[in-house]
């Protein structure tokens, strides 16, 4: 990946956390007039401040997806084998589903009833559409990868959202949307970049030869 490349996915990430966030917290105002985003209700009315706030998660979000490629590629030379890397993914994901739903589920008293069922239930399904275009467009062998990023890595990303003293649902809706739109972006954008840039590189070596 070029430098022309990651400034691409960068900017184009930011654009698609602003347009997210301010959809996001256009209906999240319009449903609740209470809502405010870490504690600034005029976000709530500003499409421009929502914007702001919608660029600063799709960065954040790339620093995520970066550090998962990283974590990938330092996980794939020390477990050696693939399959063990997979499998850890695997089995971090499950223990990631569960821990969302008893996270929230300790929260139920000042979040919503059904939160924690809710949250981790759309997110796993959504997940999972973004893992079957993701291996139809690629090979099947993206599936756990691409599962750990839109559900672990989301997760783990949501995490300020949902501590003690951030806690609420409109909140904790308003923080996972577009992070998790943002990560299923670069995900498919992925092996888009990765395959013009091979075809770029042949392409060179033909004109070479």
């Amino acid at each position: 990946m070029n430098l022309r490349k990651l400034f691409f996915l960068f900017w184009s990430c930011m654009a698609v956390g602003a347009l997210t966030t301010t959809v996001t917290g256009a209906i999240m105002q319009w449903t609740d007039p209470s809502f405010g985003f870490l504690g600034f209700k005029v976000a709530g009315f500003n499409a421009a401040m929502m914007a702001l706030v919608g660029t600063m998660i799709g960065a954040f979000s790339q620093m995520g997806f970066f550090a998962y490629l990283i974590l990938n590629y330092i996980a794939l030379s020390i477990f050696r084998k693939k399959y063990l890397w997979n499998a850890f993914q695997a089995y971090t994901t499950v223990f990631c589903i569960i821990g969302l739903g008893y996270m929230l589920f300790n929260k139920r008293e000042i979040l919503s009833s059904y939160l924690f069922i809710i949250v981790p239930a759309v997110l796993v399904l959504g997940t999972l559409a973004v893992c079957f275009f993701k291996v139809k467009q690629t090979n099947p062998s993206a599936f756990i990868p691409t599962a750990f990023l839109m559900f672990t890595v989301t997760f783990i990303e949501a995490w300020p959202a949902m501590s003690d003293g951030n806690a609420n649902t409109p909140g904790i809706i308003f923080m996972f949307v577009p992070l998790f739109v943002c990560n299923a972006y670069q995900i498919m954008m992925l092996h888009r970049v990765l395959k013009n840039k091979t075809t770029e590189s042949a392409s060179e070596a033909n004109t070479v030869a």
